[in-house]
């Protein structure tokens, strides 16, 4: 991965946007992340005049004031994020919650693994997939 990526995590636990900020950084060092509390706080950043457009959005399901499906759905309303893509990134393997996203638009689905190790050779691939 030559040029600068830009990642924007959307989820409320600081733990989670910790290492997965961490990881991210152990995979490349050209790899920017960027992460927003809530689907609100990212909605805001997202569509104001000036937003930054992400290489990728991770957005987990789980979160307080707006859920990830709400997010999804929102996000996919905004014309200059068509063609980025948007990886659901959860600690819920549940099979309805893959199909539903990936229905609403979602690119990919990332089970939170439990390891550094597994989380930075998911991402790997993820990243390398939409950047060969």
């Amino acid at each position: 991965m030559e040029d600068r990526i830009i990642c924007f995590l959307i989820d409320d636990d600081d733990d989670d946007q910790e290492i997965f900020s961490l990881a991210l950084s152990n995979i490349d060092d050209n790899i920017h992340c960027i992460t927003a509390n809530d689907g609100i706080d990212a909605l805001i950043r997202l569509n104001k005049e000036d937003a930054f457009t992400p290489n990728f959005i991770f957005l987990d399901l789980n979160m307080v004031r707006m859920n990830g499906r709400e997010c999804l759905s929102e996000i996919r309303k905004i014309p200059r994020l068509d063609n980025i893509p948007v990886i659901i990134y959860s600690t819920s393997s549940e099979q309805r919650d893959i199909l539903e996203t990936k229905h609403l638009g979602a690119a990919d689905y990332i089970v939170k693994p439990p390891s550094m190790a597994l989380l930075e050779k998911r991402l790997e691939q993820v990243l390398r997939g939409y950047h060969t």
